[in-house]
């Protein structure tokens, strides 16, 4: 099985939008532009450290970024098991699903950023990285603190972030290395984010989730709140409340992944932060980082497939020898025309649209089932059914 995994705030980069500007999956830098009404080709091609490290900066471009890889993989007919991602990540996830649409998750994504950001400055914080420690003792070494200090992610096995007041973090901090840290390292970051101190931001947000409408999936999303899958929209207005407030569960979550039968991670968007944490707390995982376009041949090696240049010809892609997908003409929208299972298929026939245009199938067959859902954004040449044919 294979999980796409997605990064949070920290993992941009000044730049990191060069080697896509030439790309198609860049329409979707414009399209978000237009969403939040901010220049996001600025800020993934020209901003410098500083500029990307303002939380309202740094969360935008980081899931424009990975939603840029994740079309440009769609493109190529990859798809995932398993969806997670980390804090922000999380709802990268939900719009690689389909359960958010990408507008609504830009606009969504950038109210959070600006009431974390509002939630920082009115309640001064930071968080530091304990390195070395078991999570139990990184527990203890905040209650002995006896400050405002708090486990913030559980990362990976001996990798925990804390967060709080500055003093409450430094206090932390002696007490994790009297327990034994190896290291205890500043997070450059303007606020103690997933603690009490962002409870504003939750409730200030908690409308916007709710008003975002987020659909049922079919791909399950591993929840950094309690590590569980979930694929009932219903269950994520307090699912993505919570997690701005409680400790990220990363560690736990890709534990559970491992248990449901995912053996391969692939790490989609900026950095590779991710990549490693599932190397070091999944012994056995196969594991990937995917940045730039450069990057997608080597993922399709790595699943055993062939080069995207290859790939790219097809215009419908084989599965065995009597059964074929029909693919996207275009990115945008999907509607389903709502044919049943089992339903005779002819050259021709409409299948659905995407961006006003049909979705016709070059086969005969019979509809074996749709892949795409109603009301989800597709990329060009990503999968929408699947036929057996005659």
């Amino acid at each position: 099985m294979l999980a796409f995994t997605f990064p949070g705030q920290g993992s941009q980069r000044p730049g990191m939008g060069r080697p896509w500007a030439d790309h198609d999956s860049w329409e979707l830098v414009q399209e978000a532009s237009e969403v939040v009404g901010r220049d996001v080709a600025h800020l993934l091609l020209d901003a410098d450290a500083d500029e990307l490290k303002d939380t309202r900066n740094a969360q935008l471009t980081t899931f424009v970024s990975s939603l840029m890889v994740l079309d440009a993989v769609e493109r190529l007919g990859v798809s995932p098991d398993v969806l997670a991602g980390h804090s922000l990540g999380e709802y990268t996830a939900l719009a690689a699903s389909g359960a958010l649409g990408f507008p609504e998750g830009v606009a969504l994504v950038q109210k959070r950023a600006d009431a974390m950001h509002d939630a920082g400055n009115e309640q001064p914080g930071t968080m530091a990285a304990v390195l070395g420690l078991d999570d139990d003792q990184v527990e203890v070494a905040c209650n002995l603190a006896d400050d405002e200090v708090w486990v913030a992610n559980f990362n990976a096995p001996g990798q925990v972030v804390i967060a709080g007041s500055p003093s409450g973090v430094e206090a932390g901090g002696v007490h994790a290395k009297s327990l034994g840290a190896k290291k205890v390292m500043p997070l450059q970051v303007s606020g103690a984010f997933h603690t009490p101190f962002m409870s504003a931001a939750r409730d200030r947000l908690r409308s916007a989730i709710t008003a975002a409408d987020i659909r049922n999936s079919e791909i399950a999303i591993v929840s950094n709140v309690d590590s569980q899958p979930h694929t009932l929209g219903d269950e994520w207005t307090s699912l993505l409340s919570a997690q701005l407030s409680s400790p990220v569960r990363w560690k736990h979550g890709l534990q559970a992944m491992s248990e449901m039968g995912v053996t391969a991670f692939a790490e989609l968007g900026p950095g590779g932060v991710l990549t490693g944490m599932a190397k070091r707390t999944i012994k056995e995982a196969k594991t990937i980082s995917v940045a730039t376009p450069d990057e997608l041949d080597k993922l399709l090696e790595w699943l055993g497939g062939e080069p995207a240049a290859a790939a790219h010809e097809h215009e419908g892609e084989h599965l065995f020898a009597h059964e074929r997908l029909v693919v996207s003409p275009a990115a945008g929208i999907f509607s389903t025309t709502g044919l049943d299972d089992g339903t005779a298929i002819s050259v021709g026939t409409v299948l659905g649209t995407v961006a006003n245009e049909e979705v016709r199938s070059p086969f005969a067959g019979v509809l074996q089932s749709y892949i795409a859902v109603d009301t989800e954004r597709v990329a060009a040449r990503q999968p929408i059914a699947w036929l057996r044919t005659n």
